[in-house]
């Protein structure tokens, strides 16, 4: 015991004067969003890419409900379609992790869009009730595919853009995906209602291929770890890395605090099945389902791209700011959503719906960007695979329940979307409780 306690001085000593030497280095200022697209080639490429890809998801994603609806009018239905939209990230997620920390990301991204453009072909098919099971297949295959996308596109941003710029880069990743939500949703309905749902699922695979273009140019290093010495059954199958992945979460108690905000948030994420149903029952514009849901999926995705931009303003881009911001967000949304369920005037609904999602942009940007910065490189792939894991069996659960009570129970849309607001205020706490503890809290010299 003697012999321990100097070497904890001395370690204690060491990472006070770190700390002390990372606040008196001078941060570089942080570049605009402008001038972080002109000037940063590859990251413009990924920027592109996205804009392409969502707005085809979202014109798919209307489309598929609208379909859905109109041959099968149950609750049900869209709650298992969303279970398919959400579950097979679950399963696919520790196996892609070690996927996307072993391959050549930029071929793994490319790999994925080329199969999900050819996946999503396979809804044409879909033209009666008992054929449901098709759409359900189609999506669990592109989700799949999109656990392997996007823990590689996460852990790549840090590749192509400074370490100052990594707020800014998912602000603007951020603002993206709510632009092509507000344009998708609302192209997405005026197709539909026009040309026909066939028509979206074609430019949503066009979207896929389009994107895969665009990132094949992105000049993305492919940092090869080095061999181990000893190759075992376990290292071959990926479950040492897994393992490694885990020790590492389980060693660092506030990267494993931030990789469960988005989970927290997805806890009310049947509210995403209650949009579509508000938007046929609550708010059908001039009739029509899909231009109601259209609308009020517009409302989310301007939410969406306000929150992180105001965010940033009021609190700034260091960690424990963050952090802070991540609280009010949890608290933000909640609040907005029990307003939500409770009024019926349609451009209010609109401007609270915004407000909900000012809050849920705003954790879903700063946790994404405290993981960048706080997990390194090596190891980036499995913790973002294991956050989407995470948050995706929180989204699944909350959308079954919510489809159940639909459905099952009998209760009102309007119950469950303030059953739903109330829930956010449990992470919420949590959060704001595990910020207050030195073990778990996000500092600035992290």
């Amino acid at each position: 015991m003697r012999a321990v306690l100097p070497r904890r001085r001395a370690r204690d000593t060491q990472l006070a004067s770190m700390a002390t030497a990372a606040q008196s280095v001078p941060v570089a200022a942080s570049t605009g969003y402008v001038a972080l697209l002109r000037h940063n080639a590859d990251f413009r490429r990924f920027w592109l890419g996205q804009i392409v890809s969502q707005l085809g998801d979202w014109l798919d994603y209307v489309a598929l409900v609208t379909l859905l609806l109109a041959l099968t009018r149950s609750g049900t239905v869209i709650a298992a379609m969303l279970v398919a939209r959400f579950l097979p990230s679950f399963f696919a997620a520790p196996i892609a992790g070690v996927v996307v920390d072993r391959a050549n990301r930029k071929y793994l991204m490319v790999a994925a869009d080329v199969c999900r453009a050819l996946a999503v072909l396979g809804l044409l098919l879909v033209q009666r009730a008992d054929q449901t099971w098709i759409a359900y297949t189609v999506v669990a295959a592109v989700v799949t595919l999109t656990a392997f996308f996007e823990p590689s596109r996460s852990a790549s941003i840090p590749n192509v853009v400074a370490r100052e710029d990594l707020v800014t880069a998912n602000a603007l990743g951020s603002i993206t995906w709510s632009v092509s939500l507000a344009l998708g949703a609302a192209i997405g309905g005026f197709i539909t209602a026009v040309a026909g749902c066939r028509t979206a699922f074609v430019l949503d695979a066009l979207s896929f291929a389009a994107s895969g273009w665009l990132i094949s140019g992105v000049r993305l290093a492919h940092t090869r770890r080095p061999s181990a010495s000893h190759v075992s059954w376990k290292r071959l199958l990926g479950v040492a890395d897994m393992m490694e992945g885990l020790r590492y979460l389980r060693g660092h108690a506030p990267v494993a605090a931030v990789v469960f905000v988005k989970t927290g948030w997805a806890l009310a994420g049947g509210i995403v099945l209650l949009h579509n149903i508000f938007g046929e029952r609550i708010y059908p514009v001039w009739g029509s389902a899909a231009a109601g849901i259209g609308l009020l999926a517009t409302a989310r995705g301007i939410g969406t791209a306000i929150g992180p931009i105001a965010a940033r303003r009021v609190f700034g881009d260091r960690p424990q700011r963050m952090a802070a911001a991540i609280t009010v967000g949890f608290g933000l949304a909640g609040g907005a959503y029990l307003v939500f369920a409770r009024i019926d005037n349609l451009p209010l609904a609109l401007l609270i719906l915004a407000l909900a999602h000012c809050g849920g942009s705003t954790m879903w940007v700063f946790s994404t960007t405290l993981l960048q910065m706080l997990v390194p490189d090596h190891l980036r792939g499995r913790v973002f695979a294991a956050e989407l894991a995470s948050m995706t069996l929180a989204l699944t659960l909350s959308n079954l329940f919510t489809g159940w009570g639909l459905d099952h129970l009998g209760l009102s849309p309007r119950t469950l979307a303030a059953g739903l607001g109330a829930l956010c205020f449990i992470p919420g706490t949590v959060w704001f409780c595990l910020q207050r503890s030195p073990r778990f809290a996000v500092g600035d010299n992290t």
